[in-house]
């Protein structure tokens, strides 16, 4: 297992657990799997442990599986505060303490805001008194590091960076997201500015090794090695110094043992140009199914109307190359669960953007049509509500 420094100089395993996607028996978490695919990782040197309050059951899983290994002293623990559920500091403050007793301990090494999702969201819980809450939680041991995970553009991720003291971050990175959510743009931003980040949605939920188009799974063959999907997938991101850890949801010993393997010898500098153009390739296999050639540049923006082109775009996109769940999933998340909604339908048709777009793309009728498809009526419903009961 290979090991990058933390803000504090505490060495993370590049490669983390992500105990989202447990598996299932019936209704609830198949505990004894989950236990001994934990246990492996641990004992291939895996550390840090990444779960939140709204996976449901996955923090009681968690705690209970860490009690029965009993190894809580030897990795580092991750989880989230809902904010976006919590109108109070009392409310902020009886959440915590439950988390606690989910995870059966007595403080949690890397505490995130989770889905903090713009600057105003920031102010909001700034009124309430977060702040000082993080201090005191932060001087009685009870957390150990202050985070924030995010979905969304660069700008606003750089944004956030600079509105507080964080000790570290969390973004959704991987080669297909290269210029899109937070991007490289924003995981170099943070680097340089001494944050380490942690990476969540490296296979895309698993859709960069299931969902590929054929054609892009014949390139694997064709190339000559054994290197799988998942594996060029890690490699990418492990190549780049400023990735601290990589959180994978793995849900299957196959899984664990890979992942273990691909993290034993992966530096900065790891790929190789037959990789790259392995990966290249891929990528425009992966692109011959989106529906706006749009490469997330950015030139479009900002709209007046406070429009997400490029996140549009890439839901859009997704809804054709991974699904029509899971980019329906995304655009709710980047567009609507924000005090501020970047939706494609508040396009007012001003052609503004089209103006700068490289791409030459006709913006106000693929937004149009992106608005069709991904604003459903479950969509509006829930953009409804989170402003209804003020969410964000």
């Amino acid at each position: 297992m290979q090991y990058r420094k933390d803000k504090k100089g505490n060495d993370i395993s590049i490669l983390g657990y992500g105990c989202m996607r447990f598996s299932r028996q019936g209704i609830g978490i198949d505990l004894d799997k989950a236990q001994a695919e934990v246990k492996a990782a641990i004992e291939g040197g895996v550390n840090y442990l990444d779960t939140a309050y709204i996976y449901p059951g996955n923090e009681t899983a968690v705690g209970e599986i860490l009690h029965r290994l009993k190894c809580r002293n030897k990795i580092y623990l991750a989880t989230k505060l809902p904010h976006y559920m919590i109108k109070s500091m009392e409310g902020i403050e009886k959440t915590f303490r439950e988390q606690l007793r989910r995870l059966q301990t007595d403080y949690i090494d890397y505490y995130l805001m989770h889905m903090l999702t713009d600057t105003a969201t920031w102010e909001k819980l700034k009124r309430l008194g977060i702040e000082t809450w993080i201090r005191e939680k932060l001087s009685s041991g009870q957390i150990r590091n202050i985070g924030f995970s995010y979905h969304g553009n660069s700008k606003m991720f750089k944004q956030l960076v600079d509105a507080y003291d964080w000790d570290f971050c969390q973004i959704q990175y991987n080669y297909m997201d290269e210029t899109s959510q937070a991007g490289v743009e924003g995981l170099k931003y943070a680097s340089a500015k001494g944050l380490p980040v942690i990476v969540m949605e490296p296979l895309r939920g698993g859709r960069l090794v299931n969902l590929l188009p054929e054609s892009a799974k014949a390139l694997f063959s064709q190339s000559g090695d054994s290197q799988t999907p998942a594996e060029l997938a890690f490699r990418w991101l492990y190549d780049q110094p400023e990735v601290t850890c990589v959180l994978s949801g793995m849900n299957s010993m196959e899984m664990v043992e890979e992942n273990l393997k691909t993290a034993s010898d992966s530096l900065p500098g790891c790929m190789t140009d037959s990789d790259r153009e392995l990966l290249k390739l891929v990528k425009e296999e992966i692109q011959k199914t989106v529906k706006v050639g749009c490469t997330g540049c950015g030139y479009c923006m900002p709209c007046p109307k406070g429009v997400d082109i490029p996140g549009a775009f890439r839901c859009y996109n997704a809804l054709y190359s991974e699904g029509k769940k899971s980019g329906r999933k995304d655009y709710l998340q980047c567009t609507a669960v924000r005090q501020n909604p970047s939706s494609a339908s508040q396009c007012i048709q001003c052609g503004k953007c089209e103006f700068h777009c490289p791409q030459h793309i006709e913006i106000r009728k693929e937004l149009k049509n992106a608005a069709d498809e991904l604003e459903t009526l479950s969509y509006r419903f829930m953009k409804w509500a989170v402003h209804f009961f003020k969410l964000w």
